[in-house]
């Protein structure tokens, strides 16, 4: 006998779910697998949807980076200067050969 189908699998999975935990465990797993199924689906959506809004709106709060605490990380004094002056001097830094 040859299991080559699903159904067959299906019915071979249910017997020793049977004989190992019980025909009251058979429930309780479909409603567990049921429940990993939906958070994989919601995660997957609230996935998608960040990354919709990021590509809609790169410009949001959230998104933005903190320009003085990185020029701070790459030693530069931000002191009485612009956002502009200070991406202009991190990148003259990241980028030497553009000076």
């Amino acid at each position: 006998m040859a299991f080559d189908s699903l159904p067959d699998w299906l019915i071979i999975i249910a017997v020793v779910l049977i004989l190992f935990g019980g025909a009251r465990k058979i429930p309780e797993l479909a409603r567990n697998l049921g429940r990993a199924s939906g958070e994989y689906t919601r995660g997957k959506m609230e996935l998608e949807r960040e990354i919709r809004n990021a590509m809609n709106n790169p410009g949001s709060a959230k998104d933005q980076i903190d320009y003085v605490e990185a020029a701070k990380k790459l030693g530069i004094d931000t002191n009485n200067k612009s956002v502009d002056q200070i991406k202009q001097e991190m990148s003259a830094k990241l980028n030497p050969e553009t000076r």
